[in-house]
């Protein structure tokens, strides 16, 4: 066994435990913090398959504004556990509908592609001094990406940020009983007062 496939293995795995676990507990942070496990998990599998692009812009855009956005979200509003008891037979004939066509999509891949029978005979030499000057693939999406569609760029990064205002305006409850501090007032206060003396009686 090659390293690449012991990596193809430990990522898919990891995902596909990973998405259950997002699918399957009830606190809503718990499933966003798997859910970026499994983001993690398919930028491993697509580095593994050579698309860097792709698995940086999943980790950046994903991991580093979605999936935090989401987090965020879900920590200020303080979502509680539903009380609602949901008939899992009422939702069973939908559960099985996607598994079988789910598996019928797995099955047809593993029987057009066998993954465990592998096998590289000779090996690839790659010549590192003619590869110097080469652009990557990194190298000209960012050329273009910051050329062509800066104004795009800027545009996305600008409605995340909107996102994110919104999320804390959103959250930010005018609450009548709770006592808060007065810096104006604390200031104004005379120290002569601050201190009183008393005698007590014996």
């Amino acid at each position: 066994m090659n390293i690449d496939f012991f990596l193809f293995i430990l990522f898919s795995s990891f995902a596909l435990v990973a998405s259950l676990m997002v699918i399957s507990l009830k606190n809503a942070v718990h499933s966003v913090l798997f859910l970026i496990l499994v983001f993690c998990n398919i930028a491993g599998l697509l580095l593994l398959y050579g698309a860097e692009f792709l698995s940086f812009m999943l980790l950046i855009v994903y991991v580093g504004a979605i999936a935090v956005l989401f987090l965020f979200v879900v920590m200020m509003l303080n979502i509680k556990a539903s009380s609602i008891t949901i008939n899992s037979f009422s939702i069973l004939p939908v559960g099985i509908l996607i598994f079988l066509i789910l598996f019928s999509q797995l099955s047809s891949t593993a029987t057009n592609f066998d993954i465990f029978n592998l096998q590289q005979n000779d090996l690839i030499w790659v010549s590192w001094v003619l590869e110097k000057d080469n652009t990557t693939n990194i190298e000209v999406v960012g050329k273009v990406l910051y050329t062509h569609f800066s104004l795009l760029f800027l545009l996305s990064s600008l409605i995340l940020l909107v996102a994110m205002i919104g999320a804390i305006v959103l959250t930010m409850h005018q609450r009548t009983d709770v006592q808060k501090q007065k810096i104006d007032v604390q200031l104004a206060r005379s120290f002569g007062g601050a201190v009183k003396f008393i005698t007590l009686r014996k």
